[in-house]
């Protein structure tokens, strides 16, 4: 008597991981890049090789070298130390303002789509009038009241974007509001406060984490630029954005480095996070179908 086995066709371990992960491989290299960018932004006062607001006229503009990897900008300052330590104003700021406009906006939008009536209008109609209001524009005005620095562009940027996040939970809310198992829970007389939150915020948080992981790449670009523009962070604290600006001169000197290498960090972890996001939400909407 023979026994026969069915062929299980075998698989490396790597590539179930991607699959399970997320997209495929760029899904997981712009993960990886996130990774990276985390690290190097908790790590960076020990990863610098040098002061980043150290000036050192006597080496204004040195290329690429063995001292200076990446060169230095125009008062001699190494330009990967004060990349490295870019990386925590470059995320801080995005992490204040994803983390400030998601919870207001989840907030919102869960009451909007729970209540209806007169304070879903009311509610949607505050979020439309802010919403119409340009971010940028937002920023500047509250930079001339408040002055310059972080915590300006940040409050302006997290009002900005907290429309975008309520108008997006309000929509799902309500779908979610009109499944069977929520008139259940409340047949059964639980109040709407413990409906939502230990049923519909659940249920509703992997697409709001995926628009947040998008906010996060939009909110770094408009940090970013409101440092260059001078309403932001201020030199000699390293900066991207900040770093853009003040590489333009050397640009004219035929030193393109000080104001590269700033610009593809933003550009590599704007478009991280935008294919992290895109993949989140594709990975929800194929379990929903």
């Amino acid at each position: 008597m023979t026994s026969t086995t069915s062929a299980v066709p075998y698989r490396r371990p790597g590539l179930r991981a991607l699959r399970l992960f997320g997209q495929g491989p760029l899904f997981a290299v712009s993960v990886a890049v996130l990774v990276l960018l985390v690290l190097v932004a908790v790590l960076a006062p020990v990863l610098t090789p040098y002061d980043p607001e150290a000036l050192d006229l006597s080496a204004s503009l040195v290329g690429t070298t063995g001292d200076h990897l990446l060169g230095t900008d125009q008062s001699g300052r190494d330009i990967l130390s004060r990349l490295l330590v870019g990386a925590r104003t470059g995320l801080l700021g995005p992490l204040l303002v994803v983390g400030v406009s998601t919870l207001l906006g989840t907030l919102l939008g869960v009451v909007a789509a729970w209540r209806g009536g007169w304070v879903d209008t009311m509610l949607s109609r505050s979020m439309d009038l802010v919403f119409a209001i340009p971010g940028l524009l937002l920023a500047i005005l509250l930079v001339s009241v408040v002055g310059e620095g972080l915590t300006a562009p940040v409050i302006a940027m997290s009002v900005a974007y907290t429309p975008y996040v309520g108008r997006l939970v309000r929509g799902i809310a309500q779908q979610e509001k009109a499944r069977p198992y929520i008139e259940a829970y409340r047949v059964q007389g639980w109040s709407g406060w413990t409906v939502s939150v230990r049923h519909l915020l659940p249920n509703i948080a992997p697409t709001v984490f995926a628009q947040s992981a998008m906010n996060f790449g939009y909110a770094l670009m408009d940090l970013a630029a409101l440092s260059f523009l001078g309403f932001g962070v201020q030199p000699p604290a390293a900066d991207w954005g900040a770093m853009i600006n003040e590489g333009q001169a050397a640009v004219l000197q035929g030193a393109m480095l000080p104001a590269l290498a700033p610009s593809a960090c933003i550009v590599l972890a704007v478009v991280a996070f935008g294919i992290v996001g895109e993949g989140l939400a594709d990975r929800i909407a194929k379990r929903e179908r």
